[in-house]
């Protein structure tokens, strides 16, 4: 009998440990939509935060920041992606959206890593882009509602429309992949997605960096950010406090763009 309780209480105890590892962790759903410059990093993020919570699934898709900041209005996502910040029209339509600045960013101009060109001027690049495609370069834009064309266009362009002659495409990845397998071409594409594959010329002898983006001297660079309605809550809140903290950023160093805590 003495043997027989053993045997149960170790059985007992056993359930009872197997049922707190099963209770471990968060769970539940999360979607992410928006920024494609956002999108590699909040992809790194979900995949190491499923890792240590197996209850958790966590889906991010592109779209451009646009579209973060309405499937966030329209709570088709639980959390909109947006490489700019809101635009006051948004906040007027949309009042109850809240930004969270997760990180920051670089803007690179970058060439065919074969171009002589290492260096312009902002007037240079400005230029350039007016001018649109020609027999000196293939010009590549970046589609309407992308965040990273906004800010491209806010800092360089100045007002200045980018001649019809360019080509747009409709993510970092595809600018990125034009601009390696085209000799004359020059576009932008976010720190996060430079490469060997493509050359970051200096804009007035500054490179796009880190600490030139943080300290001002790169006339480029914005905050990389989630967007909520209202102020998360449970699984939405978890993930935003795993992405800010010690871990979350040093994943944002590890990816290429640039950590803000």
């Amino acid at each position: 009998m003495s043997k027989f309780l053993k045997i149960m209480a170790m059985i007992l105890v056993l359930t009872v440990a197997l049922s707190a590892i099963g209770c471990s962790g968060d769970s539940g759903t999360l979607t992410l939509a928006g920024s494609t410059t956002v999108e590699p990093l909040a992809k790194k993020w979900a995949d190491t935060y499923e890792a240590a919570n197996s209850g958790v699934s966590i889906s991010v898709q592109g779209g451009g920041s646009s579209a973060g900041v309405k499937g966030a209005a329209m709570e088709t996502a639980d959390i909109g992606m947006a490489s700019r910040e809101m635009k006051d029209s948004e906040k007027t339509e949309f009042p109850s959206l809240i930004t969270h600045h997760v990180a920051a960013d670089g803007v690179a101009v970058v060439v065919h890593p074969s171009s002589s060109v290492s260096n312009l001027s902002l007037s240079e690049i400005q230029a350039i882009f007016a001018a649109g495609s020609d027999d000196t370069w293939t010009v590549i834009n970046r589609e309407e509602g992308s965040g990273t064309r906004e800010v491209f266009e806010d800092n360089v362009m100045d007002g200045t429309e980018v001649g019809a002659d360019a080509e747009y495409l409709a993510s970092n990845g595809a600018c990125k992949q034009k601009i390696a397998s085209t000799e004359n071409a020059i576009g932008y594409i976010s720190l996060g997605y430079v490469d060997s594959s493509v050359k970051a010329i200096t804009i007035d002898n500054v490179v796009c960096s880190p600490d030139t983006c943080l300290d001002g001297s790169y006339p480029i660079s914005r905050f990389l950010n989630f967007i909520t309605m209202g102020e998360p809550e449970g699984l939405a809140k978890k993930f935003l406090d795993y992405c800010m903290s010690a871990e979350g950023q040093s994943i944002v160093a590890e990816e290429g763009y640039i950590s803000i805590a």
